[in-house]
């Protein structure tokens, strides 16, 4: 589809780049790896090795020309593969590890980021795959430097599997254990969703899903500061024009990501598949999705009216993006990371922000409890608990929900855990201690809702 842009919207790109923080977060390929299926771990971990070289050779590079011909930065590239649990189903806990080996290695030679698909979806059961995914998660994370892990235990048409939501709640103790020099760093490549979206270029939850093509590019744009620009230049425009701003600003943003993933996906031969406009924030000041929030008139994020605030704004960068492409997906919308946004770390410590406000909020945002650092000490229940609380809110609202928690190991509220670049620092914020272990421990699967029968 051609684009007619004119001299203004050129100097209007210009700023956003420069003064705004506008960035492409990643441009992610996807790569079917179905085919790869072999007798052993080794075998099928050199299968995916290969394929991903194959696929991905020139994706750092393309990526890399286009961020200078076009000046606009491209801050990550990555890969996400299909899940893994469905192509080595019937293989073992150790050859599982194997292949998140042959994974990581394929993407330190290709030079992407992070690499996604070491997945399970396990929303009404556990095949021979999944069970053996799911116990090798600890260890692969812990051994390797880009895999990316997500399971997805909860949907609006099956319910929430509280057999894996249990299992998970001890899945994310042990991971956070081997990774205890890193403050439990492996923690941070592990989410676990309700309804996870199949195009989804972020990680930790990205995977290539099973209706998509051989291969495809996937582009995650973000852009919070030009947001944040916007709504400052307004500061008496009432909430209805306010929206209208934000569209706009949102329309704008996601042109942009389309450009770059046209040209992207034609240079390397591959489909082009979404442009996911997500409020992704990062640790750099004026990046920050609480700072939005607070120029619309919160004191800090975190009093009464943030989570009013927030679906105001993700229901305008959705619209705004539906506007500006037809390929509009992913997760698309606000991010509410806490490690991640240094507005919303400025609130967990001045005590304007707790887990439960956020639980609250991620009934609008567009996906739930990111990067949250808790007491190394929290039980797996209660791990599992807050698991079955998010799922139950993108069961019941048919949306994405995910939980990324990092227990720290030997951490208390009060202390920080530290990671570097784009996952940030974060303080141990306060968990409920009251213990919900007879409920998790009834395991089962809680039912589908009422409006999930509507075929």
């Amino acid at each position: 589809m051609p684009f007619s842009i004119s001299k203004d919207e050129i100097l209007e790109t210009v700023a956003m780049l420069h003064t705004e923080n506008l960035d492409i977060r990643t441009i992610t390929m996807g790569i079917d790896i179905l085919s790869c299926h072999a007798a052993s771990g080794k075998q099928c971990g050199q299968k995916i090795y290969d394929k991903i070289l194959c696929h991905a050779s020139q994706l750092v590079k393309v990526g890399d020309d286009i961020e200078k011909e076009y000046g606009i930065p491209i801050i990550n590239k990555r890969i996400s593969v299909t899940p893994v649990a469905l192509v080595a189903d019937g293989l073992g806990q150790d050859d599982m590890i194997e292949i998140g080996r042959h994974m990581d290695k394929a993407s330190g030679e290709v030079g992407v980021n992070f690499i996604g698909g070491f997945s399970a979806l396990v929303h009404k059961g556990f095949s021979r795959g999944d069970s053996a995914l799911l116990a090798a998660i600890p260890e692969t994370l812990s051994v390797t430097e880009r895999v990316c892990s997500s399971v997805n235990l909860a949907t609006t048409k099956a319910g929430i599997n509280m057999d894996a939501v249990a299992g998970m709640g001890r899945i994310i103790k042990e991971t956070a254990r081997l990774t205890a020099d890193r403050d439990g760093l492996g923690c941070a490549k592990l989410v676990v969703f309700c309804n996870a979206a199949e195009d989804n270029p972020f990680m930790a939850g990205a995977f290539h899903g099973v209706g998509e093509p051989e291969c495809t590019l996937n582009i995650g744009v973000s852009g919070p500061g030009v947001v944040l620009n916007a709504v400052r230049k307004y500061p008496d425009a009432d909430l209805g024009e306010l929206a209208n701003i934000i569209k706009k600003t949102a329309f704008k943003v996601t042109r942009s990501g389309e450009l770059v993933g046209r040209v992207a996906s034609q240079r390397l031969g591959v489909s082009f598949g979404i442009v996911d406009l997500s409020l992704a924030p990062t640790p750099a000041i004026g990046d920050s999705v609480a700072d939005i929030l607070e120029s619309m008139g919160l004191e800090m994020v975190g009093a009464h009216g943030s989570t009013a605030a927030l679906a105001m704004l993700n229901d305008a960068v959705k619209k705004g993006g539906a506007m500006a492409s037809s390929y509009v997906g992913g997760l698309s919308g606000a991010f509410i990371p806490v490690s991640e946004d240094q507005g919303m770390i400025n609130a967990v410590e001045a005590g304007a922000l707790n887990i439960e406000k956020l639980e609250a909020m991620t009934c609008v945002c567009s996906v739930g409890l990111d990067m949250i650092a808790i007491p190394g000490d929290t039980p797996a229940e209660i791990i599992a608990a807050i698991i079955a609380d998010e799922a139950a809110i993108g069961m019941i609202n048919r949306k994405t929900t995910a939980v990324r928690l990092i227990p720290a190991p030997g951490k208390k509220v009060g202390d920080w855990v530290e990671f570097g670049g784009l996952l940030g620092r974060a303080p141990i914020m306060k968990v409920n201690q009251m213990s919900p272990a007879r409920f998790i421990g009834r395991k089962g699967r809680i039912p589908a809702p009422i409006h999930s029968l509507n075929n």
